[in-house]
């Protein structure tokens, strides 16, 4: 009886925690594109002072861009997802190592954020995917 008493009158079920505007790969696209940017200007100057900010800059977007990665990874992707895109957990694993690659790693070369910007395309190609199923 009293089982029957607390058992939820409605059950609701959604394959994401909030409506799923709130998801979109354009946010770590947006650091991405600051990690390289920086790089460019890092690159192109020679004062110390300048190089030094520009650094710890790179470092924070970088962090930025693996924080809204892992939250489309941890958040947003479900496991039917996996199940059409086999493909996520490499492409995500790989993305995320480029962005630590890219920030505290230590490298201002901006291939290496050419290659992170490429990742996250791949990654946006299947969010939108899924978003329009």
């Amino acid at each position: 009886m009293l089982a029957r008493l607390l058992r939820p009158k409605h059950v609701a079920s959604a394959h994401c925690d909030l409506p799923c505007g709130v998801y979109d790969p354009a946010q770590a696209r947006i650091e991405a594109e600051s990690v390289k940017a920086i790089m460019e200007k890092y690159v192109a100057n020679e004062d110390p002072v300048f190089r030094t900010r520009a650094l710890i800059i790179k470092e924070q977007r970088a962090e930025l861009v693996k924080h809204h990665l892992w939250v489309l990874w941890t958040d947003y992707f479900k496991p039917p997802h996996l199940e059409t895109y086999p493909q996520l957990h490499q492409l995500f694993w790989d993305a995320t190592k480029l962005a630590g690659a890219a920030g505290g790693k230590g490298t201002v070369d901006p291939k290496q954020a050419d290659d992170l910007l490429a990742k996250i395309d791949e990654i946006s190609k299947i969010f939108w995917a899924t978003k329009a199923a």
